[in-house]
Parts: C-alpha cells; structure tokens; sequence
C-alpha cells in the first residue's frame, strides 16, 4: 500500500500540503500577541486563543485524515477487483481474509505515521511560535486517530460492494451526517427536547466519528476553559468546538467495537462476493 501511494505521488502532494498548511499556521500563531496593538496581550489572553486556534487546526487535520481515509479506503479493494489485480493476487497461498486484513493494516499503519508525524510538527511549531502545549496532545491523537480508523474501516467495507468514487462519497456523506448528528443531538440537549436527542445518540452511535472528535477537543482544552464551563449557556453542548466532559468508557467500547464489526462485515462481504 506505501509503494501504491508513493507511486501516485499521493504521500508527496499531501506531504508538501501539510508541510505548508502547518507554515501557515505557525505564522498565525506568532502573531497572537500582537492583536493588542502597540501593548502585547496579556500571556493569560494568549493562552487562551491559542488554545481555541489550536482546536480549529485539530478540526482541520480532523478533515485532512477522514478524507484520505475514506479516499485510500474506498477503491483500496474495488479497483484492484475491476482491474483484475486482485485475481491475481488471491491465486496465490492467500485467502480472502488475509486480503483484506492485509489492506486494513497496511493502510492504519500509513493513516497512523501521517496522523502522528503531522500532527506532532504541527505541535512543535506552535510551541516555538507562541510557547503553548495542549493539555493532553497525545491523548488528543488518539482520538482523532480513532476517527480516522472507523472513516478507513468504512470505506473498505463500501469498497467490497462498489466503486471507488461511490464508496469515498457515501463515506464523506456518513461522515458529514455524524458530525452534523452531533450538533443536533446537543441541540436537542439544551432545549430537552428528547426526540431531537436520540436522534443525535443514534447518529452517534451508527457512525461513531463525532463522539471521537468530542473526545479529542477536550483533549486539547486547557483547564481554564473546562473551569468556566458551568456558566455557560445550555446550548454550549451543541457547540463542536467545545466539549465539557469526555466520551464515556462505554462510547470508547462501543467504537471499539464499531471498527471489528464493521471490518469482519467487510471479510464476509469480500468473501461472499464472486470476483
């Protein structure tokens, strides 16, 4: 899958991407305190949007990750089945689940070098430009790597059934839904209106990618934003650049699981599928 990716130049484009997207950033970042004026902000002020700037660059990789996960996912088997490739492939001592694990993994260890090699410099850099740490940034990553995996798992098992352009739409639609699911289901929350919520807990639930990203912005939110939380609004809770509590161990456990039923649908549908 490396070979793959570096052969259509796919790691280089999105290598220069990053690369100057996190120069960007880093440039933003240096001129915080400078939005004072002639007196620079207070380091408190400083601290502050930095953190929420740091959430919206997380919310950035966030996209980054889920659309090449669904866009590596998606025609990762289909387009090796319409070319003949994968005929090819399993008439050698290999068996169908072996394929498509092999397909899994090889893509999670690419998705994880790129989620944790980015997202480290985009760290480091901020740091140097304006001397602040998220709280937690490794658990930050482990979050928004989870997101990444259940988008890759999804789009294997779509790319068992269909083409590669349908699986990476549907998957971006799904992916979309979630996150739109969220702030609806906090909507729901703030104004007790309990059909409006299920709806959002069952948006959560089938596509587990917004409970994740919850988990990542509280990851990232410094001890003083979570402080002032009980005073705000109700309707804070549909805001998906805040999150006043972390996911529950049962929602982890669930998108734990998400990700084996999903993939061991995918073996079974490539299993059950003539080539």
């Amino acid at each position: 899958m490396l070979r793959e990716a570096v052969r259509r130049r796919l790691v280089l484009a999105i290598a220069v991407l990053t690369l100057a997207a996190v120069a960007l950033t880093g440039w933003g970042f240096a001129r915080i305190p400078e939005l004072g004026g002639r007196e620079p902000l207070p380091a408190q002020q400083v601290t502050l949007i930095a953190s929420q700037l740091t959430i919206l660059v997380a919310f950035m990789f966030s996209f980054v990750l889920a659309l090449s996960a669904v866009f590596v996912a998606s025609p990762a088997v289909s387009g090796e089945t319409e070319s003949g490739i994968a005929l090819a492939v399993l008439a050698r001592p290999i068996s169908r689940t072996e394929y498509v694990l092999g397909k899994w993994i090889g893509l999670s260890a690419l998705l994880f070098v790129y989620a944790a090699g980015a997202i480290a410099l985009e760290l480091v850099v901020i740091r140097l430009a304006v001397g602040y740490t998220p709280p937690a940034p490794l658990v930050a990553l482990g979050f928004l790597y989870g997101e990444t995996l259940v988008l890759l798992t999804l789009g294997l098992l779509l790319s068992t059934r269909v083409s590669g352009m349908v699986g990476g739409v549907v998957g971006l639609v799904l992916f979309g839904l979630a996150w739109m699911g969220g702030i609806v289901g906090g909507i729901g929350a703030a104004f007790d209106n309990a059909t409006i919520t299920h709806v959002g807990t069952a948006t959560k639930l089938l596509v587990p990618t917004d409970g994740l990203w919850r988990g990542a912005v509280y990851a990232l939110e410094p001890a003083a934003v979570l402080a002032g939380a009980s005073g705000l609004p109700a309707g804070a809770a549909a805001n998906p650049f805040f999150a006043p509590a972390p996911p529950p161990w049962t929602f982890m456990a669930w998108a734990a699981a998400w990700i084996v039923l999903v993939l061991a649908a995918a073996v079974w549908s490539f299993r059950s599928r003539e080539i």
